[in-house]
């Protein structure tokens, strides 16, 4: 395949209006197009992609960053930290540092941010990276912080990472599309057309090559390559393998999503663990993976090679058709609701090729006599079931999901997806609860060898989802950027980084 010449890039970071006109007024004005629509823009929710490629580390900044070498908190706006107990943590913030709208960036603006992250007024998609974390924030002096935990959180600064510090004047109480960060660039417009970036003067780091970025979006990979191509766009974050043909301009590169299905397990006939398995036995993984790529690998658990708690010891779900045919009989034959409709819920423009994707697995499943039907939302939509608290009156449900933790360690995600309380969970299991609290508080070996074993019993004992594969991404670089892409960008483009060749 074409795909063979393009450059796979991994590891360390490269330094380096739209819909009217086919180039950037200026050279240091950027033009970049995205698969789909930001949901919103309420720095809360930068865990989401659309979201985070626009506003994380441009317009809003957060108190860490993690190093994509070596998944380690470094600072940000938080410059040091130190625990001074098992559940306390002190952090030294940036000096001279202000927001968009001229407030001040202090300690009290600091524990505005996360107390309005944690509060529960805010719908807040990056708490659930925390867990079921209680936090405290108490202010000592102007620029220095104490924050403590209901529980041991050995890698709060790691976890840090997803806290965007907006302005205090941002409301506590509602959503915003109107940011207000200490980012190098703030919120020139946002319409249903276009998101507008411009630099923002006052801006207490280096000051980038770019000065503008305009975001527009479409579904169509084709169409997103076709606009690099032609200088209509110079950059777009994500392309389809059938449409990176030119080594050129386009990057592969190994990146920290893993796609899944998530299985609603409150209902019947997805409450019985038969009916989990089979699942994931009708799947032909190897003809599925031709939707993604010769370098796309399978995923037996929720995170890639490289974070802690990661199992290599843990074997993927094999194809056995028959074998799902047999776990389905054996569980209709014991009175389990098997021919009960299950609604497959797909996302629009999740990943390329993701339509396509849910098309096959139903096949698939209807195939070995489970009662399947697809129903494709746009993200708005999606959102409602992927976060408690789900809709009302939903049955028995398949979400397709795409999960990033590029954070270094299994925190980010074992708590989100399987404890009683987790925001992304539909199980309630009190054992496996008190064995992720155990995880969670330990350190060194001992943490790495208990989330190993909760991915361990998760996969093999309980089947709570439907592990697809550790994702190959694919970009198109337009040849005036010296940028290329890293494990971070489907969750960020931090525009600082890009060059503008002479």
């Amino acid at each position: 395949m074409a795909i063979k010449s393009v450059h796979i890039v991994a590891g360390a970071m490269f330094l380096s209006g739209l819909a009217g006109h086919a180039t950037a007024q200026n050279a240091s004005e950027i033009n970049i197009v995205l698969p789909e629509q930001p949901a919103n823009l309420e720095p809360c929710g930068t865990i989401i992609t659309n979201v985070g490629q626009i506003l994380s580390r441009n317009v809003v900044e957060p108190l860490t960053v993690i190093d994509p070498a070596n998944g380690q908190a470094t600072p940000s706006l938080a410059t040091q930290w130190t625990q001074t107990d098992p559940n306390t943590w002190r952090l030294k913030l940036r000096e001279g540092v202000k927001f968009q709208d001229g407030a001040a960036f202090d300690a009290e603006a600091v524990k505005y941010s996360i107390e309005r992250m944690t509060g529960g007024k805010v719908t807040c998609s990056n708490i659930a990276k925390f867990g079921a974390a209680k936090l405290t924030v108490t202010v000592v002096d102007d620029l220095t912080v104490e924050i403590k935990s209901d529980k041991p959180q050995p890698i709060l600064p790691t976890l840090l990472s997803v806290v965007m510090v907006v302005s205090p004047n941002t409301p506590a109480d509602k959503a915003v599309n109107d940011p207000i960060g200490t980012g190098p660039f703030k919120l020139a417009s946002f319409t249903p057309q276009t998101v507008v970036l411009e630099s923002f003067d006052g801006y207490w780091g280096k000051k980038p090559a770019i000065t503008k970025a305009s975001y527009v979006w479409r579904p169509e990979s084709s169409i997103r390559a076709a606009m690099v191509e032609t200088g209509e766009a110079d950059l777009t974050p994500s392309i389809a393998i059938q449409d990176a043909t030119n080594p050129d301009t386009d990057f592969a590169y190994l990146n920290s999503e893993t796609t899944a299905m998530r299985i609603d397990a409150g209902f019947a006939p997805l409450d019985d663990v038969r009916i989990r398995k089979a699942l994931n036995l009708a799947i032909d993984w190897e003809g599925l993976a031709q939707l993604f790529g010769d370098d796309v690998q399978r995923a037996s658990q929720m995170v890639v090679v490289g974070i802690n708690g990661h199992d290599d010891k843990l074997a993927p779900w094999t194809f056995d058709a028959e074998q799902a045919r047999a776990l389905i009989a054996e569980a209709k034959a014991a009175g389990v609701p098997v021919d009960t409709e299950i609604e497959l819920i797909g996302r629009n423009g999740i990943y390329p090729n993701g339509t396509e994707a849910m098309e096959a697995m139903m096949a698939m499943w209807q195939d070995v006599g489970l009662n399947v039907k697809l129903t494709m939302l746009d993200v708005n939509d999606w959102l409602r079931y992927l976060q408690k608290p789900f809709p009302e009156g939903r049955g028995p449900n398949l979400l397709q999901m795409m999960h990033d933790n590029n954070k270094g360690d299994a925190a980010f995600t074992i708590p989100i997806f399987y404890t009683s309380e987790g925001s992304y969970s539909t199980v309630r299991e009190p054992a496996l609860d008190k064995e992720i609290a155990d995880a969670m508080a330990a350190t060194g070996e001992d943490r790495t060898t208990r989330f190993k074993a909760i991915f361990n019993k998760v996969h093999d004992e309980l089947a709570l989802d439907i592990p697809m594969f550790h994702m190959i991404g694919y970009t198109r670089v337009g040849t005036r950027l010296d940028w290329k892409p890293d494990i971070t960008t489907n969750s960020e483009i931090p525009l600082a980084n890009i060059g503008i060749k002479n």
